[in-house]
């Protein structure tokens, strides 16, 4: 089984890292894929260039068994879509493999808005993180979508490729890439924000300054 997370990773943070390991050892994931988008069409572009998120990524998960960067998206023009990724990770990996997209319980809350919702669980189970500060009740067009989806046992994921929603429990870690580049934009240190590797990086090419 395989996991997908997406973002900008601008730059990748603990708050991205933890729940992603809590995932990996949670679910018994093989691997778990993280892919730095091209072109974000839900969220303001990144400022630092792919090639250094992709370095700041690979530097971030050096050494740690199970999670894998993905540059496909950096390599398809256009939007940044879950669709196409996972269409490519299908074409990959063939049809019987389950495949979990992990998302936030922020972006969750969107999902009907995001490009071919219904498809994307044709692709792919959808694995809730719980994040810090959101709760309360499912926006009808989304409660349309989780309608006898749901599950609470992460081992039923193994059991059909696509199509089934769990909601997991992560590390809770209110950390935004948007306070990260401020700190740094004031010349503040982002140390425990960021792994050391990433800070580096940050430091040696001027990122976000």
């Amino acid at each position: 089984m395989i996991g997908v997370l997406g973002g900008t990773f601008d730059p990748i943070h603990l708050g991205h890292l933890r729940p992603a390991l809590d995932c990996l050892q949670a679910l018994g994931l093989a691997e778990l894929r993280l892919i730095p988008l091209n072109v974000a069409v839900h969220r303001p572009q990144p400022q630092a260039p792919a090639r250094l998120r992709l370095a700041m990524l690979e530097a971030a998960i050096a050494g740690q068994p199970g999670l894998r960067a993905d540059a496909r998206e950096l390599q398809r023009p256009g939007g940044s879509f879950s669709y196409d990724t996972l269409k490519s990770l299908r074409a990959q990996l063939g049809d019987e493999r389950p495949l979990c997209l992990l998302v936030g319980s922020d972006a969750f809350r969107g999902f009907p808005d995001w490009h071919r919702p219904r498809e994307i669980l044709d692709l792919a189970h959808l694995v809730v993180m719980d994040r810090p500060g959101v709760s309360g009740p499912l926006a009808p067009a989304l409660a349309a979508l989780v309608s006898g989806r749901t599950c609470a046992d992460p081992g039923s994921l193994r059991e059909t490729p696509a199509g089934r929603i769990l909601f997991q429990a992560v590390t809770q870690m209110d950390i935004a890439a948007t306070r990260v580049r401020e700190l740094i934009r004031a010349g503040r240190s982002a140390r425990y924000l960021v792994p050391d590797p990433v800070l580096a990086i940050i430091s040696e090419t001027g990122l976000y300054r």
